[in-house]
């Protein structure tokens, strides 16, 4: 069960490091989503017992996350600019294979409320909105989050970006990555990141800010979760496929956030193959499922 959580971990940051579908979905497609959520709940708040066991739990998962995150980091960065529409294709292939996956798997719950299809509109709108609003993506401009670069606007908006992002992650949905796409801050943060590890610390600042985002908002995040889930799950299942669904449009749009502007992407610059790949790969990891099941 150790391995299988180190795989689980290490499935769930590759999705968590590129813009499309979040871990919360590869949670939810391997099917320990609710177990998931259950351990990140009494890690924060249950009693003793139950967060021994859920300690144990959220370390192996972390272990494998860690792992698969940093060789993520090291990987994409060197290639995401220049493959920028290549890597768009691929993410709009996972997003649209997954949400036929959430709806089937959700089928007996969307079924019997169908008048709940207002908040997969209302999912589609928060995405889009904030798409078009945030500065990144409508200006073409991007920003630097070096320490000496950091106004006091820059750092709060670092931390919402944080707090927002890891709410996404938890969320078997929208990615923690494309959320900092929509809000201009994927490549900054990546690139920080990356610098990080290389141990140059002027973008640490930045790291601990977002960092401090990310852990407050795992806290308010699961809690809400998992209560909508408990008591809305119609509504929130709806919500979530309005957020992916959107998140068609944020990918789209996700070259115009790069250092160096691109334009949208369009019909000319979308690829098929890759786009091909990505809707290939998740029905994939839907079948790991039964394998890791049975070993």
């Amino acid at each position: 069960m150790i391995r299988l959580n180190y795989i689980r971990g290490f499935c769930m940051a590759i999705a968590d490091s590129v813009p499309g579908v979040s871990g919360g979905t590869i949670a939810f497609i391997l099917g320990f989503y609710d177990d998931f959520v259950n351990a990140l709940h009494n890690l924060t708040s249950g009693k003793n017992e139950g967060r021994k066991s859920a300690l144990k739990f959220i370390s192996n998962i972390g272990i494998g996350w860690m792992i698969g995150f940093i060789i993520s980091v090291l990987f994409i960065t060197s290639i995401f600019e220049k493959n920028i529409y290549d890597i768009s294709s691929l993410f709009l292939g996972f997003i649209i294979a997954s949400i036929p996956l959430i709806i089937k798997s959700e089928i007996n719950t969307l079924g019997n409320n169908k008048r709940n299809i207002i908040f997969l509109i209302i999912g589609i709108i928060i995405v889009v909105t904030i798409t078009y609003m945030n500065p990144i993506t409508s200006g073409g401009q991007s920003f630097s989050i070096k320490y000496d670069k950091l106004s006091f606007i820059l750092m709060i908006y670092i931390f919402i970006s944080g707090m927002i992002a890891i709410s996404a992650m938890v969320l078997p949905g929208i990615s923690g990555s494309t959320i900092l796409l929509i809000f201009g801050m994927y490549v900054p943060i990546l690139n920080a990141v990356k610098q990080v590890l290389k141990l140059n610390l002027e973008y640490l600042p930045a790291i601990i800010i977002f960092s401090s985002g990310i852990l407050i908002g795992i806290i308010i995040a699961i809690r809400i979760v998992r209560h909508l889930l408990r008591k809305f799950r119609s509504q929130t299942i709806y919500c979530i496929i309005g957020l992916m669904t959107g998140s068609i449009y944020a990918v789209i749009m996700g070259p115009t956030s790069l250092e160096v502007y691109n334009p949208p992407m369009t019909i000319t610059t979308f690829n098929i193959i890759f786009f091909t790949i990505g809707c290939i790969l998740i029905p994939a990891l839907e079948k790991l499922k039964e394998v890791l099941k049975n070993s």
